[in-house]
């Protein structure tokens, strides 16, 4: 049985499979997780999977009762690489439910290895934070724009954008990734499509590789900041 995400860190609709395919008692050997860059590369995908044919309500009874402590290692979890880490957590939500001593396992291999993707995620959120540079620019606007090319390991940029945005938030700035890349117009975030490395401008490339590489991504040329235009306006 296929069951379909939206995203890479479709949360929300990993938690409404898993309820669905709890209340199915479905175990997790009978499931195959596919997240929606695997549906984008497989063109014969049939889009009236199995999964889309499940009804969307669960009854309250067949609602797993967990840990909230597991639900916080799948907010971290579900941003990791690893593509089986669906498969892994659904695993792991169907053992709680039918192993209760589960919760009071501290070295089960299954949650061993959660909790170590966990780790490696949390690391590179670190490392995005710490040591990402900004290059600043003169984009022809009346301020500023600073842009940064960052290789994260895992899924982590949409969790990691609002924290640029609160420390900066005065300044325009973009962080291209091979991912996904973001923009910030001292408003709110903007995201766009990644950027593959063998594109990606050098340290020191001039400014105009930089502004390159930004209108590959989004499109144009960065615009005026809203509170500029509204001063022009007025």
């Amino acid at each position: 049985m296929e069951a379909r995400l939206a995203t890479e860190t479709d949360l929300a609709g990993f938690r409404e499979e898993a309820r669905v395919l709890l209340a199915q008692q479905v175990p997790p050997e009978d499931v195959h997780w596919l997240t929606a860059s695997a549906n984008d590369a497989d063109p014969f995908a049939d889009p009236a999977s199995p999964a889309d044919s499940r009804p969307h309500s669960v009854p309250r009874a067949a609602s797993a009762i967990v840990p909230a402590s597991f639900l916080r290692l799948c907010e971290i979890v579900v941003l990791h690489h690893d593509p089986d880490r669906f498969a892994l957590l659904y695993r792991l939500l169907w053992r709680l439910v039918h192993e209760p001593g589960l919760r009071n396992n501290p070295i089960d291999a299954d949650m061993l290895h959660a909790h170590q993707m966990g780790q490696s995620v949390r690391r590179d959120m670190h490392k995005m934070k710490a040591f990402l540079r900004f290059r600043t620019l003169d984009a022809g606007a009346a301020e500023s724009l600073q842009l940064a090319w960052f290789e994260p390991v895992h899924h982590i940029v949409e969790t990691v954008a609002p924290w640029f945005a609160k420390r900066s938030p005065q300044s325009r700035w973009v962080i291209l990734t091979p991912e996904r890349s973001v923009q910030w117009d001292t408003r709110q975030l903007h995201f766009g499509p990644g950027l593959r490395r063998d594109v990606a401008p050098a340290p020191d490339a001039p400014d105009a590789a930089w502004l390159a590489a930004y209108e590959r991504v989004f499109g144009s040329r960065p615009a005026t900041p809203p509170h500029e235009e509204e001063g022009a306006a007025t």
